[in-house]
């Protein structure tokens, strides 16, 4: 089953009650409206796109340790993912789906890595409950997700059902900002431009991790990704 198919089973039980939390119908309400205010406003028109130069970074991983661009990009080409967080049941699924495929990524000489702006200690708890081989980077303050164009604020009425689902993303990210990135895919070659960029403000659509590996086989035969 491809994700975008395991996405759409769990929304459907999410919104029909089959699921261990069950919103009320103005709850699912304020969060379409939110998705939809998120579209209107065409931010991920301007998020960065294949052909920009990524921003460089360093990042702390679930152990603290500094994670930091250059030296990624050392290793080969890098795909980078923002998502939301261990939270998010959407973004588990996307995590599982990239795990899947990261043995086809490696050998085609890639790097993955997942970026959030939770604390390494709920970047910990997602790597165990996913049983992931890559990395998570804390992206403190949304700051690296700003700079790619994805950074923007909940709304008062989406923060109120977060925090009726307990969500409290200022524990969770230890922020006080009501921030989040929009789920994006990026696959970065080694000069540091950026191959490939999928970006959607709404978080119940993601692209299949199997469309990384054509660009990163395009990428190993040095023509235009």
């Amino acid at each position: 089953m491809k994700l975008q198919e395991k996405l759409d089973a769990m929304r459907e039980d999410f919104e029909n009650g089959r699921f261990p939390l069950v919103p009320t119908r103005e709850q699912l309400d304020t969060m379409s409206q939110a998705t939809q205010s998120l579209i209107d406003s065409k931010q991920a028109d301007h998020a960065l796109k294949a052909g920009d130069t990524a921003p460089d970074f360093t990042l702390q991983d679930a152990d603290g340790n500094s994670i930091s661009s250059h030296a990624l990009f050392a290793q080969g080409p890098l795909i980078a993912t923002f998502y939301r967080g261990v939270w998010c049941p959407y973004c588990n699924y996307d995590l599982q789906a990239l795990e899947e495929v990261r043995p086809e990524i490696e050998a085609r000489g890639a790097s993955l890595v997942a970026i959030s702006p939770q604390t390494p200690a709920n970047s910990r708890k997602s790597q165990r409950d996913n049983k992931l081989g890559f990395p998570i980077l804390s992206d403190a303050g949304t700051a690296l997700a700003a700079e790619f164009g994805l950074r923007f604020a909940l709304p008062d009425d989406l923060i109120q059902v977060y925090r009726q689902f307990g969500n409290d993303l200022p524990k969770i990210n230890d922020d006080p900002a009501w921030v989040l990135p929009m789920p994006a895919r990026y696959v970065i070659g080694t000069d540091g431009v950026i191959a490939y960029a999928e970006v959607n403000p709404d978080y119940t659509r993601r692209p299949d991790p199997s469309e990384l590996l054509p660009v990163l086989d395009r990428l190993r035969a040095g023509t235009p990704a």
